[in-house]
């Protein structure tokens, strides 16, 4: 809120209660406190309430209460969120608006191939629903459990079917949005083509819902494929990983759904704190690549092209030693030591993480140069490098040195690595955030690293949609 009054922020409360219902508007301390900080517990604000409506005309009647009592408010989802960007600040002056109970698929349309479904909806939840059509949804993440489609598509996510399937962006024929004005813009039309205009769909997905609230989505479906077959493979450095990757695209085209990068100390951590997910080869290999194939075929069909793609991946020298999952059981395996890698670092102890994104020709030389000037910098610090390497994205965390102290690495290092990696990126044409969004992490690293034209254009739209910065404040940009 912009300097208002307690009485101020009362007579916006009694206004909420009577639009969305008083049950619906929190402001009790235990019933706030869970949408108050990030999934990381990095950020911990505060608001004076958190405000549930139930269906975008509910939402458009807060905003808009919102817009006439100038009260700032942070959209949230399922606040797994990995930047900050749906925490409140610590003012008190802020509401938090959840969107969690606008949770209903409206239609699936299997002729067209999409399903439209409100902005609180799990991601889990659209996953099963499009299944049942006998549809895939191939948005994947490790929180899919518990994050949201509003949450997803204001963050654009990535997650580990990008190389065929694209970013949520991609996967978004549509959206409801609420203005800032407290305004309904009904973009549900669901289409492949559309010149008619400038696109605004575009413009709010990513946006992270400075520019207004998105409720709802039309999101496209693919066919479900007849099978899908995973493997591991092991190699001697990042550099032979690209060609195995530029291999592995020519034998299987879009066939390739996944193509996960773990450096040998991802899988060393893994194995430690979760021994259960043993350690696939019989030596330790610099790389380990998990990918996987999806044919609308048959396994046999996948499993005889996969063969070929081996054969020859060995016969060239790029693949030291692979297996192949035998069942889903032993797929999900895999899979779990991917996903577990973070959950690794943490048991690990505090780290300092870095979501870029670099061309794809660049990672060999980016994780060289990068690797050797932070070794140079603090000795014995250890690098949990991993990722999508089919889309450039490199989840690239730097863990303390062995035996030493997390908290105290982070306070003496934090800074000045930071600026090593995205100094480096910046070097090689990439981006300081790939998936995770910026919001309030990387807010003064964004400036830093944009151009003056591409700040000023940014400001302009924001200025232009939200003249009162009353949409999420404090995040994407000063």
């Amino acid at each position: 809120m912009t300097d208002s009054t307690p009485t101020a922020s009362q007579a916006f409360l009694d206004a909420c209660a009577a639009a969305i219902g008083a049950q619906n508007v929190l402001t009790d301390a235990h019933d706030t406190a869970p949408y108050l900080a990030d999934w990381r517990r990095r950020y911990q604000g505060a608001a004076f309430a958190v405000l549930c409506p139930a269906n975008a005309q509910e939402v458009a009647a807060v905003v808009k209460l919102a817009h006439e009592h100038r009260v700032a408010l942070v959209p949230q989802g399922g606040n797994t969120g990995l930047a900050g960007g749906a925490t409140p600040d610590a003012s008190g002056n802020q509401a938090v608006l959840s969107l969690r109970r606008l949770n209903r698929v409206r239609e699936i349309d299997a002729h067209n191939n999409t399903i439209t479904v409100e902005a609180g909806v799990i991601l889990a939840e659209v996953q099963a629903r499009a299944r049942d059509a006998g549809r895939l949804f191939p948005l994947s993440l490790a929180a899919e459990g518990s994050c949201t489609i509003g949450g997803n598509l204001s963050t654009n996510a990535g997650g580990t079917g990008v190389l065929r399937y694209g970013n949520t962006r991609e996967l978004c024929l549509g959206l409801e949005v609420v203005t800032p004005k407290g305004e309904i813009w009904d973009g549900l039309r669901g289409l492949r083509k559309d010149n008619t205009g400038y696109d605004l769909r575009d413009l709010f997905i990513g946006a992270e819902g400075t520019l207004g609230v998105i409720t709802a989505a039309v999101m496209k479906l693919h066919p479900l494929p007849a099978a899908r077959v995973t493997a591991l493979a092991a190699l001697g450095s990042a550099h032979a990983a690209l060609d195995f990757l530029a291999l592995a695209q020519r034998y299987a085209g879009p066939l390739l759904t996944g193509f996960e990068l773990m450096s040998d100390f991802c899988m060393q951590l893994v194995g430690r704190h979760f021994p259960q997910l043993r350690y696939p080869f019989q030596e330790h290999h610099a790389q380990v690549v998990l990918l996987e194939l999806s044919d609308n075929e048959s396994e046999a069909h996948a499993r005889a092209l996969f063969e070929r793609l081996m054969e020859e991946a060995l016969e060239q020298g790029l693949v030291e030693d692979a297996v192949v999952a035998e069942s889903l059981a032993q797929s999900q395996a895999f899979w779990n030591i991917r996903e577990h890698i973070p959950l690794a670092q943490a048991q690990e102890g505090l780290n300092i993480k870095h979501d870029i994104g670099v061309p794809i020709s660049r990672i060999g030389h980016f994780i060289e140069e990068t690797d050797a000037e932070i070794a140079r910098t603090v000795p014995g610090a250890r690098m949990v490098t991993f990722g999508h390497l089919g889309d450039g994205n490199l989840h690239y965390n730097v863990q303390a040195p062995e035996g030493g102290d997390p908290k105290r690495f982070l306070a003496e290092n934090e800074k000045t690595l930071n600026r090593i990696v995205y100094d480096s990126v910046d070097r090689h044409r990439g981006t300081i955030s790939a998936e995770h969004g910026l919001g309030q992490l990387k807010i003064d690293e964004n400036m830093h690293y944009k151009s003056d034209v591409e700040l000023a254009l940014m400001r302009a739209i924001k200025t232009a949609l939200d003249p009162l910065n009353l949409m999420n404040p404090g995040k994407v940009l000063h």
